[in-house]
């Protein structure tokens, strides 16, 4: 590759890394609580476990589940209802005091036999609810989230130009080489580069789901006008109802349209999921991809009818799909040890890199066609 091709990747890479270190570090740090959420919450004693009991009727009716959560907080108001993966016999209710609250959620958790009320997780409070609002939009909403997804996309550019780079640099290396006895700082480039190739592919796909997780809530909206627009459009003139019918009719209903699909979860009225006017009930599949792809069946709030279903578009189904791999919670414990591996390697490529720039700042720096000749002299 020419040198003046080279000079441009290397500017690339020098001011796309500079720019987003220090918030990936940062992402790097706080996810690595994040990839074993589960755990720790079973751990700290957050987790609700349901009771071990025998029962042999049929299980609580919707309303009634929603009937129950209703009474634990009169005056908030219902805004999902889903299902623990890892405690099928529960249902979840979250409230807040409007449809459109961006804060103040509180969740019930009951029993789907016996709508029994388990308990109230706590919310918006602890260590690992710090750790996950820094990491997904630095306490900064909507703004944060753009901003955080603008560094993924800086990561991005500085990993592809940093293979671009590691050619020249490393064909008379043996792969995996660290000139020990070559001073700190080649012993930190060598380290830089062979952990940077050694987890190339694992830091484009968590970048890459980076991404798209922080424009997930412009993904959502952009769907709500596009498809959700034409699906609602018979009600875009009508007020919103002032009492809704029955929840378990609109449920069956979404059981009778797809007999081969499970129950995922519900959103309320007024929801960026729904609309002012109905339950979205959204069904899924049972497999380990199927269950996090989702699709939405309209059910008219009030008289239970089925407004429209319609699969999601592309857009969202690789957002659905993007959540889970980004903290790889698709293959239970192994999966999330080899991301906490990754991750701890991605952290120490970001913290070479940032060392190996500092050290440059106050010393001479020969120009790249004379650093490559003496990586190659080496």
């Amino acid at each position: 590759m020419k040198i003046h091709s080279l000079k441009t990747w290397a500017w690339v890479h020098k001011w796309s890394s500079l720019v987003c270190t220090v918030f990936m570090l940062l992402l790097c740090l706080t996810g690595l609580p994040l990839i074993f959420s589960h755990e720790i919450h079973d751990f700290t004693g957050q987790h609700i476990k349901t009771p071990n009991i025998v029962h042999d009727g049929p299980m609580a009716s919707m309303d009634m589940l929603l009937s129950k959560a209703q009474s634990q907080h009169p005056v908030l108001v219902p805004l999902y209802m889903y299902q623990d993966e890892d405690e099928p016999l529960q249902w979840i209710v979250r409230l807040a005091r409007s449809a459109d609250a961006g804060g103040g959620f509180k969740h019930v958790v009951m029993d789907a036999r016996t709508a029994k009320v388990l308990g109230e997780p706590p919310s918006e409070q602890g260590f690992m609810y710090v750790m996950f609002k820094l990491h997904v939009d630095l306490f900064a909403g909507l703004v944060g989230m753009v901003f955080l997804g603008f560094m993924g996309l800086l990561l991005v550019i500085a990993i592809i130009s940093g293979v671009v780079l590691y050619t020249p640099f490393m064909r008379r290396l043996a792969f995996g080489e660290i000139r020990h006895h070559k001073g700190e700082k080649l012993k930190n480039l060598d380290v830089h580069n062979f952990l940077g190739i050694a987890t190339l592919a694992w830091a484009l796909v968590v970048g890459g789901t980076g991404i798209i997780n922080a424009w997930g809530e412009l993904l959502v909206k952009y769907w709500q006008f596009d498809q959700m627009g034409a699906m609602i459009a018979p009600y875009k003139n009508l007020p919103p109802p002032k009492t809704l019918g029955s929840l378990q009719q609109a449920v069956s209903v979404a059981n009778a349209l797809e007999p081969e699909m499970k129950l995922g979860f519900i959103a309320f009225p007024g929801t960026p999921y729904s609309s002012q006017h109905h339950f979205a009930i959204f069904m899924r599949g049972d497999t380990p991809v199927t269950k996090r792809l989702f699709k939405p069946v309209l059910v008219d709030a009030q008289t239970a009818q089925l407004t429209d279903s319609r699969t999601l578009p592309w857009y969202l189904t690789m957002l659905l799909i993007s959540q889970p791999l980004h903290f790889g919670d698709y293959a239970g414990l192994p999966l999330k040890i080899i991301w906490l591996i990754l991750d701890i390697f991605t952290i120490v490529v970001l913290w070479t890199g940032l060392v190996l720039w500092w050290k440059k700042r106050n010393h001479y720096v020969p120009d790249l066609q004379t650093r490559i000749k003496l990586s190659e002299a080496y």
